[in-house]
């Protein structure tokens, strides 16, 4: 899913060639500009509930606008995670080149990327990897996806349901699907996240059966139970099964 990029994909140009969308690093967006919104922010946060009795605005117009502002904080989050993304992408692509030109070996080059962009975005290496595996994708191959995460139509999860739900299919198809599902906003945000997966199925299967198949088979053969400690001493038994053997253990 997370495919290493290739020599001649390290020595392309920053907008990687199949986006439709061109991945720029963002200079026009600094460090100390984002820091200044998050203290902004910050400062909002701090600031004393008004006393609606005393107030001059009424309390029905308030709640409006506390709910618009809900809304307008999640867009901002959405874009935000667009932002990343963006970054990521170019961050990826400048390393790799730097490697490529320090004679480093092709199947070296970003090593250690993904260890970097888990520490900025304070998680485990495992789980920045898997970020900046995401990131190429969805600039290189999903841009209908990464224009309605910039928008705020979609949030940072919902852009990983369709990355992976199309993980199965060709770039060809995985494409089409992006336009298709992401391409049309309106429809887009009035989905669920089963209601989106379902759709994603549904379109998968209609372009390429066997791909969806193939990994429902693949699927289960990482079938899998696990044992971690939990407090008191007590365990947490987790198993990723097949739903008919999961359905089972759960009426045993």
């Amino acid at each position: 899913m997370y495919e290493e990029a290739s020599e001649d994909e390290v020595q392309a140009d920053y907008r990687f060639g199949k986006s439709a969308e061109p991945v720029n690093p963002p200079s026009d967006i600094t460090v100390a500009l984002v820091q200044s919104w998050a203290g902004a922010l910050a400062d909002r946060a701090g600031s004393v509930f008004p006393d609606m009795h005393s107030s001059s605005i009424g309390e029905e117009h308030y709640l409006v606008g506390m709910i618009d502002q809900v809304r307008a904080l999640e867009e901002l989050k959405a874009a935000a995670s667009a932002a990343q993304v963006r970054a990521t992408a170019v961050f990826d692509a400048l390393t790799r080149r730097a490697q490529a030109a320090a004679g480093v070996k092709a199947d070296q080059l970003g090593k250690g990327v993904g260890a970097q962009i888990g520490l900025a975005r304070r998680e485990s290496p495992n789980r920045g990897t898997r970020m900046l595996g995401i990131s190429r994708i969805l600039t290189r191959e999903m841009p209908h996806t990464l224009h309605a995460l910039t928008l705020g139509v979609i949030n940072e999860w919902r852009a990983t349901i369709l990355v992976k739900e199309t993980a199965c299919l060709s770039l060809e198809d995985r494409q089409r699907i992006d336009e298709q599902v992401a391409g049309n906003l309106a429809e887009l945000e009035s989905l669920g996240d089963n209601q989106l997966i379902a759709r994603i199925k549904t379109l998968s299967y209609a372009l390429d059966p066997h791909s969806v198949v193939n990994r429902a088979s693949k699927a289960a053969s990482e079938r899998y139970v696990s044992c971690r400690p939990a407090p008191d001493t007590m365990t947490y038994l987790t198993g990723l099964l097949p739903v008919a053997q999961g359905v089972g253990c759960l009426r045993r």
